[in-house]
C-alpha cells in the first residue's frame, strides 16, 4: 500500500494524514476548469487524490524516486503529469500557463524554495503552502520586529501573503516538533513602489541584513554613504530591521540613479 512508504529524513518528509485538515486545505484552494496546478512534494498523495478529481491540468514535482514510482501506480498519466525533479532546480517556465502552486513544503527547503519561486512570480496566479509556522511568521513580519528580514521583504514585495490556519504536528506522520501554517500567496505589483533593478535591490537588502545588529551606516558602507541615507530620510543609526520595504525600494532606486554606467 502507498501508506507503507517510510518517510526519509534527508528529504524532510512529513506526510499529511489528517482528513479534516486535508479537506480544509482543499476547500481553501479555489480551482476552476482547466487551471494549471502544480503540486510540490505530493508525498503519499494525501492532497493529490482530491486534486485529480478536479477538471484541472495537474502536475506534480517529487524528488523521491520510490514515491514517484508509487504515485505512477495510483494515478494515470492522464490524471497527473509527474516530474521526478528537485523543486529547487526546476524551471517552472517549462509548464505553460498561469499557474496555481500548492504543496506541503519540506521544512529543510521551504525558505530557499520560496526565494526560487520569486523569479516566476509573473507566471503565478496564486500559491498555497503548508509551512513551518516560524517561516510563515517571517513571511508576514513587519518592520521593527524580530521576524522581519530578507524573506519578509523579498516575498512581500512580490506577493500578498495571508496565513489561513495553523496545523498541529498530529496532522502529520511522522509528527514534526513544531506547528505548521497554511498560507495563501497572490502576486502583486507596485504596492511598495517599483524597484528599477531587482538584482541591485537584492544586493542592498542582503548587505543590510548580513550583520543585522549593525547600524545601517556600517552595514551598507561599501554601497551607500551616510549622506545618501539621510537624503532618503533614513536614520544612519537605524538597523536593517527598522527600514520599511518602501524605503528599501526608494534607496535602491536612488542608488541606481546615482551610478555612472
Amino acid at each position: 500500500m502507498l501508506s507503507q512508504q517510510p518517510p526519509r529524513k534527508r528529504f524532510g518528509q512529513n506526510f499529511l494524514k489528517d482528513n479534516l485538515v486535508i479537506n480544509k486545505i482543499i476547500e481553501a484552494i479555489p480551482l476552476n476548469r482547466d487551471d494549471v496546478v502544480i503540486e510540490i512534494g505530493p508525498g503519499l498523495g494525501a492532497i493529490t487524490k482530491f486534486l485529480v478529481k478536479k477538471p484541472i491540468n495537474l502536475h506534480a514535482l517529487e524528488i523521491d524516486r520510490d514515491i514517484v514510482a508509487l504515485l505512477k501506480k495510483q494515478f494515470t498519466a492522464d490524471q497527473l503529469t509527474l516530474y521526478c525533479q528537485d523543486a529547487l532546480k526546476f524551471n517552472f517556465s517549462n509548464i505553460l500557463g498561469l499557474k496555481k502552486i500548492v504543496g506541503n513544503l519540506p521544512y529543510n527547503i521551504s525558505t530557499p524554495l520560496l526565494f526560487h519561486l520569486i523569479q516566476f512570480s509573473n507566471q503565478i496566479e496564486s500559491m498555497y503552502f503548508m509551512l513551518q509556522k516560524e517561516v510563515a511568521s517571517r513571511l508576514v513580519a513587519k518592520p521593527s520586529t524580530s521576524n522581519y528580514g530578507r524573506l519578509s521583504i523579498f516575498m512581500q514585495y512580490d506577493f500578498l501573503i495571508e496565513p489561513l490556519f495553523d496545523i498541529p504536528p498530529s496532522a502529520f506522520w511522522p509528527e514534526p516538533k513544531i506547528d505548521s501554517t497554511f498560507v495563501r500567496m497572490v502576486p502583486i505589483s507596485g504596492q511598495y513602489g517599483v524597484v528599477k533593478d531587482k538584482v541591485i535591490f537584492k544586493k542592498i537588502v542582503t548587505t543590510a541584513f548580513s550583520q543585522r545588529r549593525k547600524k545601517l551606516h556600517n552595514s551598507l558602507k561599501t554601497l551607500i554613504d551616510i549622506k545618501q541615507l539621510k537624503k532618503n530620510d533614513i536614520n544612519p543609526a537605524s538597523r536593517a530591521e527598522d527600514i520599511s520595504i518602501s524605503k528599501f525600494v526608494q534607496l535602491t532606486n536612488d542608488y541606481i540613479d546615482n551610478q555612472s554606467f
